[in-house]
């Protein structure tokens, strides 16, 4: 079954449930993914779901961070919700030592060598690691290997 399947089933799941804050959530999702199938007349397969999802993410973990710098522990507390919900949906995140390892092999791959490096390293890693790892952290560990 593929991720935009899985979604359609947790929005019926949700409905039949009655959870209002699942339900809203699943179908932010699947009007986010339904805009940019009409906007670029494509069906999007689960790579670019997943990419989708992984955005909504960052954009909820960002808005949580504001939320609660300005004291507003409640939409702070809305978009934590709304964070589990869509990582219900995003690949099992990879352990620091797997995503080590992972990353000496690419750069090993690659040959690569410097910070001039970084950018053939990353657009080597990013389709592994898509979804299982947080990019900003993963470029950082990889800028920290090349520079040394």
């Amino acid at each position: 079954m593929s991720l935009k399947e899985q979604l359609q089933q947790a929005v019926k799941t949700a409905m039949r449930a009655g959870d209002k804050d699942r339900l809203g959530t699943l179908r932010m999702a699947m009007a986010a993914i339904k805009q940019r199938e009409v906007d670029e007349r494509i069906t999007l397969d689960d790579a670019a779901v997943l990419a989708l999802l992984e955005k909504m993410l960052k954009q909820r973990r960002d808005a949580e961070g504001q939320y609660r710098d300005a004291g507003r522990d409640d939409l702070a507390d809305k978009e934590a919700q709304e964070i589990t919900v869509i990582s219900e949906f995003l690949p099992e995140p990879l352990s620091e030592a797997e995503l080590n390892q992972i990353i000496d092999q690419v750069i090993n791959d690659t040959d690569a060598s410097g910070p001039a490096a970084m950018g053939q390293v990353m657009g080597a890693l990013k389709p592994l690691i898509q979804g299982r790892a947080d990019m900003r952290a993963v470029s950082a560990l990889v800028k920290a290997r090349l520079s040394s």
